[in-house]
């Protein structure tokens, strides 16, 4: 894997990228607490299909830049994705790949920029319409718990305490059995630093204080709700202890035809890296079909 840099809207994006240049995009988004390290399994099986892979560091996460106006609304992040490809999209149609909030933000560029995607990955969240309702039971609110306590000032003193050792308690209850000691290097490394995590809250913040959205971006967000129009592979690990099993309703519901649901055995929250072989060669599967 080679270094990549990119500056689009005022920002600078450093990541990782693989295979050819001329190749057809695929974008991979990372999650949190996590980084664009998340796909060193996937980006070069990827690139030995002809794909020219490309993992950015979200807005805030190191080594990208922070947002300077301080903005980490949803529309923002998918504006920022939107925005990438543009910059680096072949001839063919570019595919999407999203993990935790990558795949949130997946789901909106897909909203957004409908034309320019001729598949989309998910994974560990599934599309909005399908839990509309079971993210409200008392099981899943109470997995939720860490989203409504860094609503709190107190989780900024909290979350950096003892070298981030809050993560590492997310990532055991998340994937448990999981030996995340790699990983959760690469995540502090990306959010050690006391603004980088104060990103990272922001992005959850945004989702609850209306005060934190900038009203120029209204017309963004309100696009972002529309259901994806995109062949979409969707993959949820039979264990995760971030978004219960049971809770994530049917997936295929609001996807359209040609879109694939598979629950993964033996794997929790970050199925990606708990399983790697199994997970590429499903998703290279459906890339290929």
């Amino acid at each position: 894997m080679a270094a990549f840099t990119l500056t689009v809207r005022g920002m600078t994006f450093r990541g990782t990228e693989e295979g050819p240049s001329d190749g057809p995009l695929a974008l991979l988004l990372h999650g949190f607490p996590d980084s664009h390290q998340t796909w060193r399994h996937l980006s070069g099986p990827l690139a030995a299909l002809g794909y020219h892979v490309v993992a950015p560091a979200l807005r805030g996460y190191a080594p990208s830049d922070l947002a300077s106006d301080g903005n980490y609304q949803m529309a923002s992040l998918v504006l920022d994705v939107v925005a990438i490809e543009e910059a680096l999209r072949s001839k063919e149609k570019s595919v999407l790949i999203g993990h935790d909030w990558g795949a949130i933000i997946a789901y909106g560029a897909a909203a957004l920029a409908p034309d320019v995607w001729s598949k989309m990955v998910t994974m560990a969240v599934p599309p909005p319409d399908s839990i509309a309702n079971s993210f409200m039971t008392y099981d899943q609110l109470q997995r939720s718990w860490y989203m409504f306590f860094f609503q709190n000032a107190l989780a900024d003193f909290v979350v950096p305490m003892d070298d981030l050792a809050f993560l590492d308690g997310l990532w055991a209850d998340w994937s448990p059995g999981y030996n995340a000691t790699d990983d959760l290097e690469f995540t502090k490394q990306a959010l050690r630093e006391p603004d980088r995590i104060s990103a990272a809250l922001a992005y959850y913040r945004s989702m609850f204080q209306a005060d934190l959205l900038d009203p120029a971006l209204q017309e963004f967000q309100d696009a972002l709700n529309q259901p994806t129009t995109i062949p979409t592979f969707y993959l949820h690990g039979e264990d995760d202890g971030c978004f219960g099993i049971r809770n994530i309703g049917d997936p295929l519901a609001s996807l359209p035809e040609g879109s694939q649901f598979e629950t993964v055995a033996d794997a929790g929250h970050f199925l990606h890296l708990e399983q790697p072989n199994h997970v590429e060669q499903s998703i290279t599967a459906f890339l290929q079909r």
